[in-house]
């Protein structure tokens, strides 16, 4: 099933310590054990996965809908890690698309910190060359770049409607979720669950069960970004946007229970966001949909019905 934890909105400081027992979707990366990032930053820049919102760069994401039984040869010469976007007719019992599904370690990969060890480092572009001093980059290196990009996204201006926030821990993620869903509400978050432990990242799936919508009046998307200590970018959008879970079974028996968003307006997005080259359709033409990679996050107001 996709996880859900419940979070109350207001003195969430205090009661940190109290909630993270519950946390059992971040327990694996709650665990401040230094800064670990240089093996996981290898892996991300090769597999260039992520995604979500109007801003191209952030998304390696991935999936075109599949109207075959076989990736069509449109699919072969996309990167894979772009295969998980989708149209809204797609979502329905029995339909079969290609999608790339990272699968990752979470014991590999690095932890969120707390908040007062992760300010100990200056989160700036600004300040990049003394942070690759830090984390023992060169300035030619992969993980410089990704670095360098992961900054540059957090720090450019948010879409209209948009509202956005780079966490760099769970304390500041949860304030921005407060902030957003407001001090008095509690909130919850989802995530894709993998039920089973296929090794195969793409493949066809088909949709096993009805989609059931997650009737959410907000949300707050949060997407695991390339750097040496877990950051997420958290946005939410003021546009349109409905929430789903989704039950896959891949074709070598995988199954899923799937996170998928669909943002019903994309006017505001750049034409070069990489959905719209997947899908062959322009901002603002259809609605545009995705699975989330199970390392990423989507709040939701407790009072939603899930």
């Amino acid at each position: 099933m996709v996880s859900t934890s419940k979070f109350k909105g207001r003195n969430m400081e205090t009661g940190l310590v109290l909630l993270i027992p519950i946390l059992h979707l971040l327990l694996l990366v709650m665990c401040p054990q230094g800064i670990e990032g240089r093996d996981f930053m290898d892996r991300r820049i090769r597999a260039k996965t992520d995604g979500d919102n109007g801003h191209e760069t952030i998304h390696h994401d991935h999936a075109h809908h599949a109207h075959h039984a076989h990736p069509s040869s449109h699919m072969h010469h996309m990167d894979h890690s772009l295969m998980i976007f989708f149209t809204l007719k797609d979502l329905k019992l029995g339909k079969t698309m290609a999608i790339y599904f990272p699968k990752r370690n979470p014991s590999k990969s690095p932890h969120l910190l707390p908040r007062v060890e992760a300010e100990l480092f200056p989160f700036s572009s600004k300040q990049l060359h003394h942070l690759l001093q830090v984390f023992s980059f060169s300035q030619d290196s992969p993980q410089a770049k990704a670095m360098e990009d992961t900054l540059r996204q957090c720090e450019t201006e948010p879409i209209k409607g948009e509202i956005k926030s780079c966490a760099t821990s769970l304390e500041s993620m949860l304030d921005f979720a407060r902030s957003i869903f407001g001090l008095d509400n509690t909130f919850s978050v989802v995530s894709t669950t993998h039920l089973t432990n296929s090794s195969t990242h793409f493949q066809n799936y088909t949709i096993l069960e009805e989609p059931k919508e997650v009737l959410a009046p907000k949300m707050v998307a949060c997407h695991t970004m390339p750097y040496p200590y877990a950051v997420f970018y958290c946005h939410s959008q003021e546009s349109m946007n409905k929430v789903y879970k989704v039950s896959l079974g891949g074709e070598d028996g995988d199954r899923v229970d799937a996170v998928a968003v669909c943002h019903l307006d994309t006017s505001q997005w750049s034409p070069n966001h990489a959905s719209f080259q997947v899908l062959r359709i322009k901002p603002g033409s259809s609605p545009v949909c995705h699975f989330f990679p199970a390392d990423n996050l989507v709040w939701i107001p407790t009072s939603t019905s899930v």
